[in-house]
């Protein structure tokens, strides 16, 4: 049986000498005996799961696809990744569209690929179906998604659909922000703050405590990309079933530090102030969000308008499959937050989001052997046209950040190593 060991192994209790050994894709045995790989101190983690992915494939794979989105995860040491439904033409939204994506996925996956349906206005006879054929939940919207094919719901509609969700055991994605305290930008503005100030903190504190009232005698409901600790602590406030999420870019980068033009810090809620930052890595310390998700959602460049630097018409959405880990941990370990805390953020939660912590999330006996191999006290420096992603444009390009994925295991076999990705392995999960 193959065999890994290091020094330093991240169980759900901490960090502890181990030899993992597997049998084909499921780890078999945990003891301190000689292993076929010794890794001495570097650190495996439990393979990291992705639970907010927009691939756009079908329909718009100029954008990113499944092939160039696993590789980047690969190489990220995300060795599961959920799809988001919309982006792709045609939208996740009834089981025929899911069946779409599934053929799109053929010989093209590089780590495993579950879906999250769609749920929008005359959908919600699909969900049934959709839940029968493999989706993991379903995404909507308060506001407007930025692609026409994907309108938003409203309050009482989602309120009809969720007693059905409940019912199929499945939990509700809500892009929390409330239209009312929205505005528009005036043609070709090139100011971050103006764009800032067109999405307040308000939007997010009024949708917030709206969503609440939806997650009712345990319907999980669950807020994506969360950008301010307000938000978070309305959150908190909730019944145990509302949970939710933050991204890398608004745990790394601050308003104060964007300059006019710079398009690829885009995206929607907008990247706020330091001080909302810091709230939001202290939120997640205390439990108040349980998790970091990339939330990549990429777009070619004249798509993200990087030449005229107009906030009005670029596409908004961060690209960052590939840095999850090393950005968090950048920012962890300048705030003395422990290697502990990575595991549950970027594996544990996402699959239990995901209805994955059976097979995904953690190591132990039973689980699928999908691990990683981390050195800490190493550095990313990034450069964008050398990525995995389809396209070179990100906010974290030129950055050097702290640590170093080393090696990525899925299902016991190496599809990452020595600067390599190996393609192919990875498996649609329905």
């Amino acid at each position: 049986m193959p065999s890994v060991r290091s020094q330093r192994v991240l169980f759900e209790d901490g960090i502890r000498p181990a030899t993992i050994r597997f049998e084909g894709a499921k780890i078999v045995e945990l003891s301190q005996e000689p292993a076929d790989q010794d890794f001495g101190d570097l650190v495996i983690l439990p393979g990291l799961v992705d639970t907010h992915v927009h691939v756009n494939e079908p329909g718009r794979t100029s954008w990113e696809g499944f092939e160039t989105a696993t590789r980047a995860a690969a190489a990220g040491g995300t060795t599961t990744i959920v799809d988001m439904p919309l982006n792709p033409i045609p939208p996740t939204v009834t089981v025929r569209a899911l069946e779409t994506k599934l053929a799109a996925t053929t010989g093209k996956l590089s780590v495993d690929v579950a879906f999250w349906g769609g749920l929008i206005p005359g959908s919600e006879s699909e969900v049934a179906g959709l839940v029968a054929a493999g989706a993991r939940g379903f995404k909507s919207f308060l506001v407007d998604s930025g692609v026409p094919e994907f309108p938003h719901m409203t309050l009482d509609e989602l309120g009809s659909i969720t007693p059905r969700l409940r019912e199929l055991g499945v939990p509700l994605l809500v892009h929390a922000e409330d239209a009312g305290f929205l505005h528009e930008l005036v043609p070709g503005e090139r100011d971050y703050l103006q764009y800032l100030a067109s999405r307040p903190v308000e939007s997010e504190l009024s949708a917030v405590s709206a969503v609440a009232r939806l997650a009712v005698d345990g319907m999980r409901v669950h807020v994506l990309h969360v950008s301010s600790p307000d938000a978070a602590a309305e959150i908190s406030r909730g019944p145990d079933s509302l949970t939710g999420e933050t991204c890398p870019h608004y745990l790394t980068f601050a308003s104060e530090d964007i300059g006019a033009g710079a398009t690829a810090f885009k995206c929607a809620p907008p990247i706020r102030d330091r001080e909302d930052q810091e709230g939001l890595w202290e939120a997640l310390v205390a439990g108040a969000l349980s998790m970091v998700v990339s939330d990549h959602s990429p777009a070619p460049p004249d798509l993200k308008e990087i030449e005229s630097g107009d906030f009005s018409r670029a596409w908004g959405g961060i690209c960052s499959l590939q840095l999850r880990l090393p950005a968090v941990w950048t920012g962890a370990a300048d705030r003395g937050i422990p290697l502990e805390g990575l595991g549950g953020w970027l594996a544990t939660e996402p699959a239990l989001l995901a209805g994955l912590s059976q097979n995904k999330g953690r190591i132990g006996v039973g689980m699928d052997a999908d691990l990683v191999v981390f050195d800490p006290d190493g550095t990313v420096s990034v450069v964008g046209k050398e990525l995995e992603h389809r396209h070179p444009t990100t906010p974290y390009d030129g950055m050097t950040l702290r640590g170093a994925v080393i090696a990525t295991i899925l299902r016991g076999e190496a599809i990452y190593k020595d600067g390599q990705v190996r393609p192919g392995s990875g498996r649609t999960l329905t």
